[in-house]
């Protein structure tokens, strides 16, 4: 168990490489085998990873026993392996999915798969700033790979958009990485933290910059307004297991805002305190206006689902914009809820328009489709677990959102916000229901095919979807996950001093 906290960044490097050498390279069938196998051994890992975590409390992995802040540091708290668990669960879900036919329309999809989960991993579970740029560049070069596969002159165009947008964003964080190492002569999060409080006059200031320009790469990667316009065409383009996938990508942001942000730049930092925050409320609640106006605007599902996870990604900034424990419990429970429903959410448009004809997942009227009892049943499921309706677990993390506004300015912010978002949400869902499963012509074609549905698709669908009345049904363990999160990241006696003293560092590997 001693090395369990580096297995969820080497189990899919070792995949992917193997991926791409003979007998596997060879044969189709041999790469799904391989590779639904390796997903499963991560899943297994990722759930024992948090057990881990709750008996034996955090841990650290030193590469090399270069004691931190020198070396590379790797970090299991709560938040870190409940979000390799959910990556984890998400990757075999879309993956079941990619069995069906997607893993056939070009090469190398599940080398590049595998990279990208490593990539998401190793930003989870890094304890260094610089070693997240490294996991951030390792995950986007495969995501711009799995973004094109199977060609096509939309994916290639969202493909050069994206592309271009987070090259000149790798430069910014360089940049902000550059001013942070030059001010405080380090770039481990957890002396980052300690150090940064020291800071006064022109070195204040220069590290302020280089917060704020964190800020713009985290909110881009976060879809944070007004640099979330990338999303919606990129996720919508790409191809349902590769868009399941990147419903997390938009998480690792908003990750690295409530770790670094929060950690670094919290409460204690000094002239530094809440560096961000006068940004991160205006910001934040206009991603969740324009998400909820992006979702009524949309004329296909797949569009559709891609503006609720702007919407999603506006709701969690807002909890890091209130900066309290209570708020980030709830930003986990909603993370876990958002990046699973949407995942499967992905997965179910792409099935919905193969079984329409022409019409694919447009808002059109359109021939019967085949399974539509069991699909119906499946989108309802998503769409009350979207809008945050009783009894799933949107309702649960909205709920615990709107707890977490404790002010009286908070809340008349925060409250009418959220709701009406959910409002929005629910008109925009219920028209694509009623369009997409009541509204179709009578007569069929005689050249309509009859649509088969492979086994490891609807295994990825019920999987995702599935999870949202788990997580309601499993809600008071899981909040309490949540909670020893908060409680880790606000908590500098543990997030900060816990990680540099003796007794945790010499238990690290």
């Amino acid at each position: 168990m001693q090395h369990l906290s580096i297995l969820p960044i080497l189990l899919p490097l070792f995949s992917g490489a193997l991926l791409l050498l003979p007998p596997f390279s060879k044969t189709l069938k041999r790469q799904r085998l391989l590779a639904v196998l390796s997903m499963l051994l991560q899943v297994v890992i990722g759930f024992a990873l948090v057990a881990s975590v709750q008996f034996d409390g955090v841990t650290q992995y030193i590469l090399g026993d270069w004691r931190p802040p020198y070396g590379i540091v790797l970090v299991a708290d709560p938040m870190s392996s409940v979000m390799v668990c959910v990556t984890n669960f998400l990757a075999f879900g879309a993956l079941c999915y990619a069995t069906g036919y997607h893993d056939r329309t070009g090469g190398y999809f599940y080398p590049l798969f595998m990279f990208q989960v490593m990539g998401i991993n190793g930003a989870f579970l890094t304890g260094d700033v610089f070693n997240l740029f490294v996991f951030f560049e390792v995950l986007l070069i495969a995501s711009y790979a799995l973004l094109i596969h199977g060609g096509g002159k939309h994916k290639t165009q969202a493909t050069t958009h994206y592309v271009i947008l987070n090259l000149a964003g790798s430069s910014v964080f360089l940049f902000g990485l550059g001013i942070l190492y030059g001010t405080l002569g380090t770039l481990n999060i957890a002396d980052m933290a300690q150090k940064v409080g020291d800071l006064e006059g022109s070195v204040a200031i220069l590290a302020k910059i280089g917060a704020l320009l964190l800020m713009v790469v985290f909110g881009m990667k976060a879809a944070l307004l007004p640099l979330h316009f990338w999303l919606p065409k990129t996720y919508s383009s790409a191809s349902a297991p590769v868009a399941a996938i990147f419903a997390v990508m938009t998480k690792v942001g908003i990750y690295s805002i409530l770790r670094i942000h929060g950690v670094v730049f919290g409460d204690d930092a000094g002239e530094l305190a809440n560096v961000a925050q006068s940004w991160l409320w205006p910001l934040a609640l206009l991603t969740v206006v324009i998400g909820t106006i992006g979702a009524l605007a949309s004329p296909t599902l797949k569009l559709l689902t891609a503006n609720l996870v702007v919407l999603s990604a506006g709701t969690l900034m807002v909890c890091a914009a209130l900066g309290n424990e209570a708020a980030t419990s709830a930003a986990l429970y909603y993370m876990v809820h958002s990046t699973l429903v949407a995942g499967g959410m992905f997965l179910l448009a792409d099935m919905i328009a193969r079984q329409r004809g022409k019409a694919e997942d447009r808002f059109v009227v359109a021939k019967t489709m085949d399974n539509p009892i069991f699909l119906g049943i499946l989108f309802a499921i998503a769409a009350i677990a979207v809008i945050g309706m009783p009894p799933f677990s949107g309702f649960l993390g909205k709920v615990m959102i709107l707890q977490a506004a404790h002010s009286t300015a908070e809340q008349l912010w925060v409250w009418p916000i959220l709701l009406l978002s959910s409002l929005g949400a629910l008109i925009a869902l219920s028209r694509a229901g009623t369009t997409l499963f009541w509204r179709h012509s009578s007569s069929k074609q005689a050249s309509d095919e009859k649509q088969t549905i492979h086994l490891g698709e609807w295994l990825g669908i019920v999987l995702l979807l599935g999870a949202s009345p788990l997580l309601a049904l499993f809600g008071g363990p899981i909040s309490e996950l949540t909670i020893d999160a908060a409680v880790f990241l606000h908590d500098p006696s543990l997030s900060v001093d816990a990680l540099l003293t003796s007794p945790l560092a010499d238990g690290g590997f």
